[in-house]
């Protein structure tokens, strides 16, 4: 039997960010959690890193993967502020997977889509329904960063070929029950769907 392999995907952003955990083994995949982290809007650029920081901490403690996967920075866009922001942001998730001892990488958006539907010019919504077929889920996880999270962590697995999974969440979470647990320094909500009872396990194509 093949060693089970955990992925966090992680979609990166000052204002929300979204994450998403599997397992995988012996070909199958299942979700383990996803949410979103989000920094208080309110506050100063270094106070939302710093919850950024603290709540993929937190995450990565708690779920303990062994590998990260991030998206890529684009380059196009229109402002460039906003490009800047997102590589702060990246900046510090990248940060808190180093100092966990995990494995960092990243993805572009067309490798994602040509993972999950098999052309880089997918259209968003062919991507959401491959999350779901792959994982067996019942409905789309909410909000889009938690998707999109997942997509990244199925992307890696099927281009590593190491997907597979456990036959049980060993933390027990209920599926799409939202969980409300506060960050450090007074700031971001970490809202988390679990994964048992969303639709089970899938093949990893």
């Amino acid at each position: 039997m093949s060693e089970q392999t955990r992925i966090l995907g992680v979609d990166p952003g000052l204002r929300t960010t979204g994450y998403g955990v599997i397992d995988a083994q012996n070909g199958r995949i299942r979700l383990v959690e996803a949410g979103v982290i989000a920094p208080n809007p309110q506050r100063s650029l270094e106070v939302r890193l710093a919850e950024l920081h603290a709540a993929m901490t937190e995450i990565v403690r708690d779920l303990q993967p062994q590998y990260m996967v991030v998206e890529e920075l684009w380059s196009n866009y229109k402002n460039p502020s906003t490009a800047v922001l997102m590589g702060h942001a990246r900046g510090v998730l990248c940060l808190a997977g180093g100092e966990a001892g995990m494995v960092v990488r990243t993805l572009a958006h067309t490798l994602v889509k040509r993972a999950l539907v098999g052309s880089g010019a997918a259209r968003k919504e062919q991507v959401k329904k491959m999350v779901v077929h792959l994982l067996g889920l019942r409905t789309l996880p909410k909000p889009d960063d938690a998707s999109d999270a997942l997509a990244l962590a199925i992307a890696y697995a099927l281009r590593e070929k190491r997907g597979h999974v456990v036959p049980g969440h060993p933390r027990g979470i209920e599926p799409y029950s939202n969980r409300e647990r506060p960050g450090r320094h007074g700031g971001p909500t970490r809202e988390a769907l679990g994964g048992r009872a969303a639709g089970g396990e899938a093949p990893l194509k």
